[in-house]
């Protein structure tokens, strides 16, 4: 058995778990920009009777 999932995780919480402890060792400067690709935009629309209601962005 893989160790991650003996510890009880799934692989997206390893991967996110292993990225940000990179993210961490780098230098100052690469830093910088790792931090900046982290972020990401979701766009969410609910949805009542078929029909789109309302767009939530992040």
């Amino acid at each position: 058995m893989v160790t991650w999932r003996a510890a009880g995780l799934n692989y997206i919480n390893y991967s996110n778990i292993a990225a940000r402890l990179l993210r961490k060792a780098l230098k100052p400067e690469l830093r910088l920009q790792a931090t900046r690709r982290e972020d990401s935009h979701i766009k969410l629309t609910k949805w009542l009777e078929g029909k789109p209601s309302k767009t939530i962005t992040d």
